[in-house]
């Protein structure tokens, strides 16, 4: 676990190894975690042997994530990536280390976050306007979320698909500048909430003629994102090449 004293590193830890047939070997970050919940301690990667594991799970940092993607490669270990903000060619390093193994990144693990994108892609061609509030702690470095960013290229690709067009915006004067959100194409807005006390929580706001549908998921503890990691870690070794979220391994 490359992040292993971070809040989602401590979470993941503690409850991977309440599941059967997963034991979280070595936490790995460059500050010693306050838990090691049986676990070895290693400031690198490099100090950790790699025939003693099966998987590494990277919810550190963009420049640490391409660091395992690179380690994995060379030594033909899956890795699962759950850390956004990767700038472009970070992205780029990340995918081509998967030409030597299976790597498997996505913006959510939540199994209801998924599904909500999901249902969100369902009703996407029939309502005439969408906006995401995405809402997260107040310290999550990135925004939008790559989640709701993920979502919102879903839905503007259902759309085109379906040759539903966002209508002009109609908001013409502007009191203050970005009130109306960033727009992540075709109309779709992307509002971003930072504060404290919050963990991560999605609403999908759709409005057509006379009604309107909210589609919206809250994840209260980060225990929601551990069930969704343990899919990828139990795929990503069969799963050769670069994988893109988990929804494909959620029926």
């Amino acid at each position: 676990m490359v992040g292993g004293s971070g809040r989602m590193g401590q979470a993941l830890a503690e409850n991977l190894n309440l599941i059967d047939g997963l034991v979280v070997s070595a936490l790995v970050d460059v500050r010693e975690p306050d838990h090691l919940f049986g676990a070895t301690y290693a400031s690198s990667l490099a100090d950790v042997e790699p025939s003693q594991i099966d998987v590494v799970v990277d919810f550190s940092q963009p420049a640490s994530v391409v660091a395992s993607a690179r380690w994995c490669a060379a030594h033909k270990i899956g890795l699962v990536i759950g850390t956004t903000g990767l700038t472009e060619e970070q992205r780029s390093d990340v995918e081509a280390a998967a030409a030597s193994t299976g790597i498997i990144m996505a913006p959510n693990f939540s199994l209801g976050a998924i599904l909500g994108e999901r249902f969100a892609a369902m009703a996407a061609p029939y309502f005439e306007r969408v906006e995401i509030i995405e809402l997260h702690h107040d310290r999550k470095v990135d925004a939008p979320s790559g989640t709701s960013i993920t979502a919102a290229t879903r839905i503007r690709d259902v759309r085109a698909a379906a040759g539903r067009v966002t209508p002009d915006e109609p908001t013409q004067r502007f009191t203050l500048e970005g009130a109306r959100g960033a727009n992540a194409g075709d109309g779709v807005r992307i509002h971003s909430v930072r504060l404290p006390g919050l963990v991560a929580h999605q609403e999908i706001l759709f409005g057509g003629p006379g009604e309107g549908l909210t589609i919206r998921h809250d994840s209260y503890d980060r225990r929601s994102f551990v069930q969704g990691v343990s899919i990828a870690v139990a795929h990503v070794s069969s799963t050769p090449g670069f994988t893109w979220g988990i929804d494909d391994f959620v029926a």
